[in-house]
């Protein structure tokens, strides 16, 4: 999968430089444009015939280069570059939505006047866009180490030398924007190229983060959609003196590594089973939340390794059928962990989402990795193939004769309830309605699994 979004990420490149060079054609087609010292911009504006049409092939442009950027696997030390080419792709799309008012070179009436405040913003776009092109092409070129890329960083360099020369002279100013342009396009096409030969890293995966404390009867302690280890740290304290606590990340989650394959019910049991202490020895299985149906899973595929199961806060099962798109944009999620996008979405609004959500800082900075809101995105996808896998082993397989204690927060919904009374258990509600018991009411989990012997 890693390898189309090499492919997916060369053809947005292909796009953006398709759709900026859209001026070639363009200027035989506006007249009023002095093609030998008027801006290609000038073919967008405002009072041109054919402003709306090149507005919004420079916007597609803009946002194709941003879509290839976003789709390019990480590669470490590339960063800032990718960055200088993702902030190129915005500023052509703010320079789109803010055009010029009317031809500054080509027209002495409109260069004449006051210039208004949207064409110096056009122009100050205009400005930032050619820097940050130049930047990406210097900062790629310089980690790729390859010939090709630093000749044509040098003629971009050059052309935009030129630019400003032509300016100053008052001539030829429209000549050098165009080879500027030509160079940018051309050097877009190198890029997917580059994307397209090379031999890029396979992403190895390994197995959870795993964090185990105490001596005892066993504990494994699994979190909600999301949830990392460290977000049982006051249970796995309460419950330390007497038991031994495993508590661990899932694929994509927390400190552990991404998965290749998608979450599924099956995976989840396995991968508890594995974590478990060997037979004979049982082990008392916590879970929170969409962990919940791992937990039953596992109990009812290994009935001789569970003691008992607490369930805190469990997820309802969603009773429709996933759609087929839900399942195969599931398969393509993990790769995309991997990408400068995902990471950008983290950065921007990872730790503000996991403090609002979980009431707590993130003190591992794992909320800043682009593999976990992907990870979370994969498990939500994900609920209703789980649920459906679980219906059906709930008729094939019987839950093992173990002790089941449901903890609730909030309103009652029923949800807890039916839980509680369909596996045999007992239903233990919250004095007050919160919720993320693991988080805010640590020791009635802790007692809830001490009563259970």
């Amino acid at each position: 999968m890693e390898r189309r979004l090499y492919v997916l990420a060369a053809t947005a490149f292909i796009v953006a430089a398709v759709l900026g060079s859209a001026w070639i054609t363009g200027q035989f087609t506006t007249p009023a444009v002095d093609r030998a010292n008027g801006y290609v911009s000038e073919l967008a504006a405002r009072d041109q015939p054919w402003t709306h049409l090149f507005r919004v092939s420079d916007a597609l442009a803009g946002l194709a280069c941003l879509l290839g950027v976003a789709l390019v696997p990480r590669v470490a030390g590339e960063g800032p570059g990718w960055a200088a080419l993702a902030a190129y792709g915005l500023l052509v799309a703010v320079g789109a939505a803010l055009p010029l008012d009317c031809a500054v070179l080509s027209n002495p009436g409109c260069g004449a006047a006051w210039p208004p405040p949207s064409r110096l913003a056009h122009l100050a776009a205009g400005a930032l866009c050619t820097a940050s092109a130049l930047a990406a092409m210097a900062l790629l070129a310089a980690r790729w180490r390859a010939r090709t890329a630093w000749v044509m960083t040098a003629l971009a360099v050059t052309a935009t030398a030129l630019v400003g020369a032509s300016l100053a002279a008052g001539r030829g100013a429209g000549l050098a924007d165009r080879a500027l342009l030509t160079l940018v396009a051309v050097w877009l096409v190198y890029v997917a190229l580059r994307l397209l030969v090379a031999d890029w890293p396979v992403t190895a995966h390994g197995p959870p983060h795993v964090v185990e404390e105490g001596d005892g009867p066993a504990v494994l302690l699994t979190g909600g959609q999301g949830c990392a280890w460290f977000h049982w740290d006051a249970v796995a304290r309460g419950l330390a003196g007497a038991r031994r606590v495993i508590r661990f990340d899932r694929p994509g989650l927390g400190l552990s590594p991404r998965s290749p394959a998608p979450p599924s019910l099956y995976a989840e049991a396995a991968r508890l089973a594995a974590l478990a202490p060997a037979h004979p020895e049982r082990v008392t299985v916590v879970a929170q939340g969409v962990a919940c149906w791992h937990a039953e899973a596992f109990a009812r595929l290994h009935p001789l390794c569970v003691a008992a199961l607490v369930l805190v806060e469990p997820a309802c099962p969603d009773r429709r059928q996933p759609p087929a798109a839900a399942r195969a944009l599931g398969r393509c999620l993990p790769a995309l962990g991997a990408t400068w996008g995902a990471a950008a979405l983290a950065r921007l609004t990872g730790p503000a989402a996991h403090r609002r959500l979980a009431g707590m800082p993130d003190p591992y900075d794992v909320y800043r990795m682009g593999k976990v809101p992907v990870a979370v995105a994969g498990e939500w996808l994900a609920r209703r193939g789980m649920a459906a896998d679980l219906r059906r082993l709930r008729e094939d397989k019987p839950l093992p004769e173990v002790p089941v204690t449901v903890l609730a927060a909030g309103r009652d919904d029923g949800c807890a309830g039916r839980l509680a009374a369909e596996l045999g258990g007992r239903l233990v509600r919250a004095p007050h309605a919160r919720r993320r018991l693991q988080l805010r009411d640590p020791r009635m989990i802790v007692d809830a699994v001490l009563a259970t012997g």
